[in-house]
């Protein structure tokens, strides 16, 4: 995997560099060849003494991504690493029992005597509702304010300017964001 560790408001340091290279790499016994992802890893260090990890890995089908805010930003790493390590579990149970259900063994991910997969309830992947609705076409803006007024932290709309499908959708920090589709 290629690295690309970024710093805001901190120096990533070699010790860092290794720190998050050494946990993240752990991740390839995962995968039955290396995968020629580029690992982002942004730090940031706020001013409130704490420190938030984000780490993306884009694969060719799956993006891996978690976030850690977290004091001890050497803790955050770790917090990150399980984080990830779960995300891949979890994919790899659920490949899994789609090819078991098919009759074909999956080649993605390798298997070894050192890692246990934890099979899920299939409660966990049951989808419990269907909702159908017609998009109306409004600005970013509107659609942010409908979706307060149905106090949803999301809300899907048919953009009026690009006439594409779009998502607002309420942020952590309390502001908003905007996905757009091609």
């Amino acid at each position: 995997m290629n690295y690309n560790v970024r710093g805001e408001n901190i120096e990533v340091t070699p010790a860092i560099r290794d720190y998050v290279e050494k946990k993240i790499s752990k991740l390839e016994r995962y995968f039955t060849e290396a995968p020629e992802a580029k690992v982002n890893v942004n730090l940031r260090f706020n001013q409130d003494k704490s420190s938030k990890v984000e780490v993306t890995i884009p694969l060719p089908n799956l993006v891996l991504r978690a976030e850690e805010t977290n004091i001890d930003m050497y803790a955050g790493i770790d917090l990150i690493s399980d984080k990830l390590e779960r995300q891949i579990r979890k994919h790899k149970t659920k490949v899994n029992r789609k090819f078991r259900e098919k009759g074909v063994l999956p080649i993605t991910f390798a298997t070894s005597e050192n890692t246990e997969v934890q099979e899920q309830d299939e409660d966990d992947l049951e989808l419990v509702r269907t909702k159908r609705f017609d998009l109306k076409p409004m600005d970013s803006e509107e659609a942010i304010l409908q979706m307060n007024l149905l106090g949803h932290s999301f809300y899907v709309f048919n953009n009026s300017e690009t006439n594409r499908t779009n998502v607002v959708y309420k942020r952590k920090d309390g502001r908003y964001g905007l996905i757009e589709t091609h």
